[in-house]
C-alpha cells in the first residue's frame, strides 16, 4: 500500500465511520473501483486497521469528553441524587444498546462478512443503506412518540431497538451510525438526540474492535515502516473523525426535518453507479 492510498483510506475511515454512509462499504468498494492491489485481509494490513480505529476512538473520546466525565462523575453521586439517577440511566441505555451487537456479532459477524464482503455485494448494500435512511425519514416517529429531546428521556426499549438496528451494519455497505440513527428516529428521537446516542455508542464499539484487532498482533508484530505509516494514518483518521463529529452534531441539530435525506441520495447514487460498473465494466 502506497502512502497516498493509506491517506485516502484514513480520510475515508475518519469521515465515513460517523457519517451515515458506511465506512466498511467505502473501504471495500473504492479500492475495488480504483483497482488497488493490496489485500485488506492480509496480516500486514492489520496494524494499519488497528491504528485507524484507535485514531477514530480517541477523536470521539476527546469530542465527548465532557459527556463521559459527567456521566461517570454523576453515576458516582458527586452531583446529587437526581443527576446520579439520570447518569446511571444513560449508562444502562448504552449497555442495553450494545448487547444485541455483542450477541449477534459473536454468532454471525464472520459468516456475514465472508458471504457478503465482496465489493459488488457491498455496493448493493450501500444502495440499500440509502434506501433505509430515506425510509426512516418518512416513517420517523412510527412508535407514536415524537421529538424525544435528550438521551436521558430515552427508555430501555428505545435503546434495545437502536441496538438491534446497529446489527444491520454487519452487512458491509450498511452504516453503523446510519442504522442506529434510523432506529432512533423510528422511536421518536430528534436527529441530534439520535446522533448523540449513536456516537456515544460508537466509543465502546470501536474501542472493542481496536482491542480485538490489536490482540491478533501478538502473532504478527508490525515492522517499523508499517507502524510509521499506521501512526500517520491514525492521526489523519482521528482529525477527520473529530471534524466530522463536530459538523454532524451541528448539522443534525439545525436540519431536523430532513437531515438524513442528502446522505440517502448519495448512498443510493454511489451504490447504483458502483453496481453498474462492477457488473458491466469490471
Amino acid at each position: 500500500m502506497s502512502f497516498f492510498q493509506a491517506m485516502i483510506i484514513a480520510l475515508l475511515q475518519g469521515a465515513t465511520e460517523l457519517f451515515p454512509v458506511s465506512s466498511l462499504g467505502h473501504a471495500v468498494v473504492l479500492p475495488a473501483l480504483l483497482h488497488w492491489s493490496f489485500d485488506q485481509h492480509a496480516p500486514a494490513f492489520l496494524p494499519f486497521l488497528v491504528m485507524l480505529h484507535l485514531g477514530t476512538s480517541i477523536a470521539l473520546l476527546i469530542f465527548f469528553w465532557k459527556d463521559w466525565s459527567a456521566l461517570f462523575l454523576g453515576a458516582l453521586g458527586g452531583a446529587g441524587r437526581r443527576v446520579q439517577r439520570e447518569s446511571l440511566h444513560i449508562l444502562l441505555l448504552l449497555v442495553v444498546a450494545t448487547i444485541p451487537a455483542v450477541v449477534i456479532g459473536g454468532l454471525f459477524e464472520h459468516m456475514l462478512r465472508s458471504l457478503f464482503g465482496s465489493a459488488p455485494a457491498a455496493a448493493v448494500f450501500l444502495f440499500l443503506n440509502g434506501l433505509m435512511l430515506l425510509l426512516a425519514e418518512r416513517l420517523r416517529g412510527l412508535s407514536g412518540r415524537k421529538n424525544v429531546q435528550t438521551v436521558a428521556d430515552m427508555t430501555t426499549k428505545d435503546a434495545l431497538v437502536i441496538g438491534v438496528f446497529q446489527c444491520i451494519a454487519f452487512f458491509p455497505g450498511f452504516s453503523r451510525s446510519g442504522a442506529t440513527i434510523c432506529g432512533g428516529l423510528l422511536r421518536g428521537l430528534r436527529h441530534d438526540t439520535a446522533a448523540r446516542f449513536s456516537f456515544l455508542m460508537a466509543e465502546p464499539v470501536i474501542l472493542a474492535a481496536t482491542v480485538r484487532e490489536a490482540f491478533k498482533l501478538r502473532s504478527a508484530p508490525p515492522d517499523p515502516a508499517q507502524l510509521h505509516l499506521a501512526l500517520i494514518a491514525a492521526v489523519v483518521a482521528g482529525c477527520t473523525a473529530f471534524v466530522s463529529t463536530a459538523f454532524l452534531m451541528r448539522y443534525f441539530r439545525d436540519h431536523d426535518r430532513w437531515a438524513l435525506s442528502p446522505f440517502a441520495y448519495y448512498c443510493m447514487a454511489a451504490g447504483a453507479i458502483a453496481t453498474i460498473i462492477f457488473h458491466f465494466y469490471a
